[in-house]
C-alpha cells in the first residue's frame, strides 16, 4: 500500500494518507494572537484544506480530538465548532485540556477521514 504525505514540514507532514484514511497532524492557528473561538476558524479553515487536498471532505470525518489549553475556553471553541459542523455527518470527538508547545496557542485538533 501506498503512502502520501501532505504538505511535510520539518518535522511532521500536515496529512498522511494510507489505506483509504487521512490523518491529521495537530492542526493550530496560523493567528496565535486570536481568541479560542478565532484559532478555532482557522484550524477548521486549514482541516478543509488539508481534506480537499487528500481528495476528501469533513463530511467523511471519522474522529477528532481537540486539545484546549484551559476548559474556560470550550464556550468559543465550540461556537466556531458548532458553525463549521456538518450537523449530517458528526464525527466521533474527544475535548481535553493539555498545555500546548506554543503558549499563545488556545486549541489544537487532530483527527481521521475516510477518503472517498
Amino acid at each position: 500500500m501506498t503512502i502520501t504525505r501532505l504538505d511535510p514540514e520539518e518535522r511532521l507532514t500536515g496529512a498522511v494518507i494510507y489505506n483509504g484514511l487521512v490523518h491529521l497532524a495537530g492542526q493550530v492557528a496560523d493567528d496565535a494572537s486570536a481568541d479560542a473561538e478565532g484559532q478555532m476558524a482557522d484550524i477548521l479553515r486549514q482541516v478543509d484544506a488539508l481534506l480537499a487536498k487528500a481528495g476528501t471532505d469533513k463530511s467523511r470525518l471519522l474522529s477528532v480530538q481537540i486539545f484546549l489549553a484551559d476548559m474556560s475556553d470550550m464556550a468559543g471553541m465550540n461556537r466556531a465548532w458548532d458553525a463549521w459542523l456538518d450537523r449530517d455527518n458528526k464525527p466521533a470527538r474527544a475535548t481535553v485540556e493539555a498545555k500546548l508547545a506554543n503558549p499563545d496557542w488556545r486549541v489544537e485538533l487532530t483527527g481521521i477521514a475516510a477518503l472517498r
